[in-house]
């Protein structure tokens, strides 16, 4: 099992380009099962992810064609499984989302109940409870989620809470169901706008995207589409944390400021200067000390909850005292024990870290816990004396394109090492 070596107490200075959205190309890798025709994804992270969902897709028939730049080619014509097995789903909490096209598309679908990071309960119940609505009859029996339509109808879905997952499969599920679907109190992310574009592109009738309420009308059929995923706004503030923590200048180039306006915010509560273009960002800390923060987690638009982590790591090297509220999920504070191990003065209080700011970390031997708590390790490691070892770092492939290639690119000194 690989591990990263990070030897910290360095500035950052320099330019990387942006990969593709993680959260936004697995949906929109399901919503290929939607077609009768071929379809051509571009700006595909190469993740371990992404990699997962190819061969699930891969394991229902469909034929996917990948060049050497990640352009995914895929033809559902040769689909003839419509099983998700368990040995895939356990690893990644997004193969839920083929149940909704499946369902849609075929009429049935056996999916097993997922697993992914352990950052606490996310459950199911909302992808069910909308598509029983929609016509589906679903049963809940040995690990499996099997459900059967012969066609799904609109309905009106009241979504209980914000779900990011179960909008995407209920959106995709109603893109193909008789008559008008009404989904309230949906997600508002930018990834669940690219999913809903996306599908757009294909032929479907939506409109809402990006506000609380969608309306679909559902359509006979959906053709194959030329589609270019939009830029990961969660690997962009990562590495805008990661010029910031090390009093560095980092611009990011093939991103979108306009959907991090919450995280941009922060950064300049924390005393970074911004500059923003169409397409770029550029911080610059002009080799000054972080000033500690408070955040609070909520669904977007307000702070996400995949860059509490990385501000929980800032935090712990910030002048002053600085809190991270997290209100999405009840398990997502692994990190803090390790972050301790380093020299970090961080308490929990309930659903709070509350960090006061030590002048430096020290380099550690830690584990990866889910796939932000990764990344703050990394982050702390870049300004830690010494150096740190990163281990588990499989969690930080599923969702950081070349995560050790980009920070040398930018002057930090990390390396990967077999296990």
């Amino acid at each position: 099992m690989d591990k990263l070596i990070i030897t910290g107490d360095g500035r950052l200075d320099g330019e990387i380009r942006i990969s593709g959205a993680k959260n936004a190309v697995l949906p929109i890798l399901a919503a290929t099962l939607l077609a009768d025709g071929p379809m051509r994804l571009s700006n595909v992270p190469h993740l371990q992810d992404v990699t997962t969902t190819m061969e699930l897709l891969g394991r229902l028939g469909m034929r996917l064609v990948v060049d050497e730049r990640m352009v995914i080619e895929t033809d559902p014509g040769t689909i003839h499984s419509f099983e998700a097995p368990y040995d895939l789903v356990k690893t990644m909490r997004a193969s839920i989302l083929v149940l909704g096209p499946l369902l849609a598309r075929y009429g049935r679908a056996d999916v097993s109940l997922p697993g992914g990071c352990a950052i606490g309960s996310r459950p199911v119940d909302l992808h069910i409870k909308g598509l029983r609505a929609m016509g589906a009859e679903i049963d809940v029996e040995a690990g499996y989620i099997r459900a059967r339509a012969e066609r799904l109808h609109g309905n009106r879905l009241v979504m209980d809470m914000v779900t990011v997952t179960g909008t995407e499969n209920l959106m995709m599920a109603a893109a193909l169901a008789r008559g008008e679907t009404l989904i309230e109190n949906a997600a508002r992310e930018p990834e669940v706008i690219d999913l809903a574009e996306c599908l757009i592109s294909m032929g479907a009738q939506i409109e809402g995207a990006g506000t609380d309420t969608l309306h679909i009308q559902g359509v006979d059929s959906l053709h194959g589409s030329d589609y270019r995923v939009l830029p990961d706004r969660i690997e962009t503030g990562t590495y805008l944390v990661a010029g910031a923590i090390t009093r560095g200048r980092v611009k990011l180039k093939d991103t979108r400021p306009e959907v991090l306006d919450a995280v941009l915010q922060v950064l300049r509560e924390a005393g970074a200067r911004l500059t923003l273009g169409e397409d770029w960002i550029e911080l610059d800390m002009e080799g000054r000390r972080p000033q500690a923060v408070n955040v609070r987690t909520a669904p977007y638009p307000a702070f996400p909850t995949d860059m509490q982590a990385q501000f929980t790591a800032l935090n712990a090297i910030a002048e002053g005292t600085g809190t991270v509220t997290e209100t999405v999920f009840e398990n997502r504070f692994m990190h803090i024990q390790e972050l301790q191990r380093m020299g970090a003065d961080v308490r929990v209080e309930g659903n709070t870290a509350i960090t006061r700011g030590v002048e430096r970390l020290t380099g550690a031997p830690v584990m990866a816990t889910d796939l932000r708590a990764s990344a703050s390790l990394v982050l702390a490691g870049l300004v830690a004396e010494g150096d740190t070892l990163v281990d588990r770092i499989y969690h930080i492939d599923r969702g950081y394109e070349c995560i050790e290639e980009k920070l040398t690119q930018l002057g930090g000194r990390i390396r990967r090492v077999p296990g």
